[in-house]
């Protein structure tokens, strides 16, 4: 690299050396020339530099650690044009290298490279100054500083410029800024919109490829919209798209029109003209993937909006989109799916799209990629939801089973949607019945389990939906189901946490179920979430109620409350009170504990046990703790050889001899005793005619078989406590069947007044009280004088005191005998 000083037709001053002809073989002399006081060398060193750093990437780094760069910088406000000129060119062709835009930022360039953009500037260096920026405004300091700096009104102004490299380095640098949202007030305040639009009429394809995405940036703001539309804009681009030998700017074209379709104002210009009608005519004349996707996302974004809905319902888009189903691209099958999802929004379009697209969204189900089978699911969801018409096609369609196979998607959202469309199907018993025959409670374990919050919550739900029939909960209760739906009770979503406590409540409808839930610890989970008020909502209050209704034993051990709708059954037991936080321990718990020193446990249980031959009047001794059951057991198959009487008659069935003793559970044995009471109970109740007479009388009676009235000054002489620890001691076990009590105490007697009234039809609460109080409450009718019935009073029945005597809720004597 050399470049020679010529000499000059005049001798040169006596201080002044004579020209001389300077020749440099290596870059770094001449980035000394830059250095130079003289106008002709710093031109012709730039020049070189220019050369040099085009060759390759390689030189522009060589001439960066040389220290080019400050020179150049410093000649860029050189009072000479043509070193400026030089000096740009330079510097705009360097700056393609990723380390000299890094220094040339640090320099801070950006204020020099504007100032050059002046009107009065020659079109070279208007050139490469926008080159240069163009190349910087990749980054978004450099954006903010020529905004800042007010780099895009000049900029704007070049599109104008009769040099296409002008207007191209111009408009790149307009693309990139307008990325950021700020910007793209500021073009439209600079009205940049007349000179975007003739630039696409420009002979140059890269120009009207840059106009067009620019134009797709700044179209995203509505205002930018209707200056499009007042521009006659939407001509320039529906012009484009009927011309074929343009084709290659239809992608683009699209991607602008598809903004504009978002604004109701310029969406009815376009109807007003035909416009929609030539657009939906050409998309389905086109055959190009990208223009086809272009357009269904376009439609997608339009549909947001109910108007737009209306609008494109009009220019029959759904014909379009169901086109795109049948093509063989799967990026286009998904953006007509999700045009589809967006389209249903409006009800005619639901319609249309639900009887001629869902066969074809059933058949896609089966698609092998996840993309397509996950927005074709969406769809069917947005298609079947608030629409039974819809769901029955989809069944009809045979749809059932790709969906039952789409709950084992990989993507989040297809599983969580194709959830939704089963449930939406649930909603037809037909439907629901096919779809809980295929083991949909079993395909929901796994969603169950899902870290997503959004399959969490819909498997929640079509739990609730399909946990409608004994089978399927016991379905749910085999394979594990109930264990990961107790445990999104604790999920920090309210969507999810409501939706699992609903699905616990249609859950907990029969015992077993409701039973599980309870050792899972649903009960605890639930209390704690209706004591935040922050969780605590209408399903959670739901829930916990169906939960204790559907056991008794953990309610009234909880809540001290029994209502007249809760029956007691075989099986019940009262283990007193449990503490918040405690462990409510089930009856074989508490049966293999033997006897212990704490209160004794009532047990209700008038059903013979089967396969057994028993007494009806048992041993006071026989304990009922397991070791006595295995006793039975041992006697049932004899003592050793040696030691068995010649003659011994068996008191086994053969099921129970081939029992394993190891394995055997506790039994509680039956009540007989209980039973006769409830025996003699009805044969007295039952003929009396109202149901005063009936509390009187029962309350006599369940007084009559404890004790006896007692004296209110006598009670503490009554000595209950020291029969129990009798029965105890004699049954080696804590659990007391309570027809074994003959000295009962209140919550003895309101026990059993409350098993009796069950078994007879009275409607009676148990209501557990402080220091071993409990009182049943019963309401009555009564007539006025005139015969007219009274609103119903409810009264506690005394069994202590006065047996059979009423004492009006809320009267001092009623609140004596719960309190004092």
């Amino acid at each position: 690299m050399g470049k020679k000083v010529k000499k000059g037709s005049q001798d040169p001053p006596k201080d002044v050396f004579d020209p001389l002809l300077i020749e440099s073989k290596t870059p770094a002399t001449v980035v000394l020339m830059l250095s130079s006081p003289e106008n002709e060398i710093l031109a012709k060193a730039c020049d070189a530099l220019y050369t040099f750093a085009s060759k390759d990437d390689e030189n522009k780094v060589i001439l960066l650690g040389l220290g080019a760069l400050e020179h150049l910088h410093k000649l860029l406000s050189h009072e000479d044009s043509l070193v400026r000129r030089n000096a740009v060119m330079v510097l705009g062709i360097m700056a393609s290298n990723h380390d000299v835009k890094k220094s040339l930022r640090e320099l801070d360039v950006t204020n020099s490279l504007i100032s050059q953009l002046a009107p009065e500037e020659d079109v070279v260096i208007h050139e490469f100054a926008t080159l240069c920026l163009a190349y910087m405004a990749a980054e978004y300091t450099t954006k903010v500083k020529i905004f800042e700096q007010g780099g895009l009104e000049p900029l704007i102004r070049l599109l104008g410029s009769p040099d296409p490299d002008v207007k191209k380095n111009s408009l790149e640098c307009i693309y990139l800024l307008v990325q950021d949202f700020q910007n793209r007030a500021a073009v439209r305040e600079l009205n940049v919109i007349p000179p975007l639009l003739g630039l696409l009429e420009s002979e140059y394809p890269v120009i009207q490829l840059l106009a067009l995405q620019t134009l797709e940036l700044i179209s995203k703001d509505r205002e930018t919209r209707i200056l499009l539309g007042k521009n006659n804009g939407l001509d320039c681009l529906l012009n484009i798209l009927e011309n074929n030998e343009l084709r290659d700017l239809h992608i683009e074209t699209l991607a602008v029109l598809g903004n504009c379709l978002e604004d109701v104002h310029t969406l009815e210009q376009i109807q007003l003209t035909g416009g929609l009608k030539k657009i939906v005519s050409f998309l389905e004349a086109s055959a190009v993937p990208d223009i086809q996707k272009n357009a269904a996302k376009a439609i997608t974004k339009a549909a947001y909006d109910s108007e737009i809905r209306k609008i494109l319902h009009w220019g029959e888009v759904e014909k379009f989109l169901l086109i795109l189903l049948e093509t063989n691209n799967d990026e286009v099958k998904v953006a007509a799916s999700q045009a589809i999802s967006a389209m249903c929004e409006n009800m005619d379009s639901k319609c249309v799209l639900g009887l001629q697209g869902i066969p074809q969204l059933v058949q896609l189900l089966s698609s092998d990629n996840e993309e397509v089978k996950e927005a074709v699911v969406t769809a069917l969801t947005n298609l079947t939801t608030s629409s039974p018409r819809n769901a029955s096609i989809v069944a009809e369609a045979g749809g059932i089973e790709p969906l039952m196979k789409t709950l084992n998607a990989q993507r989040d959202g297809a599983i969580s949607n194709a959830i939704a469309v089963l449930t939406n199907l649930s909603l037809r018993e037909s439907s629901r019945v096919s779809i809980q025959s295929r083991g949909v409670m079993s395909a929901l374990v796994g969603p169950l389990r899902s870290t997503n919050s959004q399959v969490q919550s819909k498997a929640a739900f079509a739990v609730a939906a399909f946990g409608c029939d004994a089978d399927t909960r016991a379905e749910l209760r085999n394979v594990g189901g109930l264990g990961p739906l107790v445990e999104l009770l604790k999920s920090n979503h309210e969507e999810v946490r409501r939706n699992a406590c609903w699905a616990v409540t249609v859950c907990g409808s029969d015992e077993p179920t409701s039973i599980e839930l309870c050792r899972l610890g649903a009960l605890d989970i639930l209390e704690e979430m209706n004591l935040s008020t922050k969780h605590k909502n209408k399903f959670s209050e739901a829930a916990l109620e169906k939960l204790l209704d559907n056991n008794l034993c953990q309610k009234y051990s909880r809540m001290g409350y029994l209502s007249s709708n809760n029956i007691i059954t075989n099986g019940f037991y009262d283990c007193g009170q449990v503490k918040h936080g405690g462990k409510f321990l089930s009856l074989e718990e508490l049966g293999k504990q033997g006897l212990t020193d704490r209160r004794a446990v009532i047990f209700i249980n008038a059903k013979p046990q089967e396969n057994v031959v028993e007494e009806k009047v048992q041993d006071e001794s026989l304990p009922v703790s397991a070791a006595s059951s295995k006793e039975k057991i041992r006697k049932g198959k004899g003592k050793k050889e040696e030691e068995k009487p010649k003659e011994v008659t068996p008191v086994t069935t053969p099921v129970e001899e081939e029992i394993n003793i190891k394995n055997a559970q506790w039994i509680p044995p039956p009540d007989f005793i209980l039973m006769d009471y409830i025996n003699e109970a009805s044969k007295i109740i039952l003929p009396l005619t109202t149901t005063r007479e009936q509390v009187v009388a029962l309350a006599q009676f369940v007084a009559d078989k404890m004790g006896g009235p007692i004296e209110r000054e006598e009670l503490h002489n009554f000595w209950w406590e020291l029969d129990m620890s009798k029965i105890e001691f004699g049954l080696k076990s804590n659990i007391v069947p309570i027809g074994k009590i003959k000295r009962g105490s209140f919550y003895h007697r309101a026990l059993l007044f409350k098993v009796l009234a069950d078994r007879n039809g009275i409607g009676c609460t148990l209501v557990r009280g402080k220091y071993n109080r409990a009182w049943n409450e019963v309401k009555l009718v009564e007539r006025s004088p005139k015969g007219l019935l009274l609103p119903p009073q409810e009264y506690i029945v005394d069994v202590m005191f006065e047996p059979g005597r009423l004492l009006k809720q809320g009267s001092a004597k009623a609140d004596q005998y719960k309190y004092v």
